[in-house]
């Protein structure tokens, strides 16, 4: 199963931001779609960073209630993984846990195609894992 199977099924919309708009705008994004992240383009949807609550957390235990003003290219993670659409299931899952985080962008042409959460990876394993349970009992049950 591929990244893009999954974007298949749940499309490639992504809410996206720019690095100049303030974080309090970035949080009210967040909450009000109840989503954990946002990818930071530059317009023209290349990728140039990423926000996480965990982000969001580390700048607001640091600056307090000023953080809410800052621009959200401090507060961002810049350096993002991605991967693409022929990525495995099981290759973003390997992304995901040694970068411990729970979001991934996939990218196609150098801009974004679209975004994978660790929710999105873990139902289509439990998916596979189910329909390959299935034929197995299938084929016990005819042999």
């Amino acid at each position: 199963m591929t990244v893009k199977a999954i974007l298949e099924r749940k499309g490639h919309d992504v809410l996206t931001l720019g690095p100049n708009e303030k974080l309090s705008e970035a949080i009210r994004i967040l909450v009000e779609h109840k989503i954990g992240a946002l990818v930071i383009t530059n317009g023209d949807r290349k990728i140039v960073g990423i926000l996480s609550e965990r982000d969001i957390v580390r700048v607001v235990a640091k600056e307090g209630g000023a953080a809410l003003d800052i621009p959200v290219r401090s507060a961002m993670t810049p350096k993002v993984k991605i991967c693409n659409e022929n990525h495995t299931v099981n290759e973003v899952m390997e992304i995901m846990t040694r970068g411990r985080f729970r979001h991934l962008p996939v990218e196609k042409d150098g801009l974004l195609d679209g975004i994978v959460s660790i929710g999105d990876v873990v139902k289509r394993r439990i998916e596979d894992v189910e329909r390959e349970a299935d034929e197995i009992r299938a084929y016990i049950a005819t042999a």
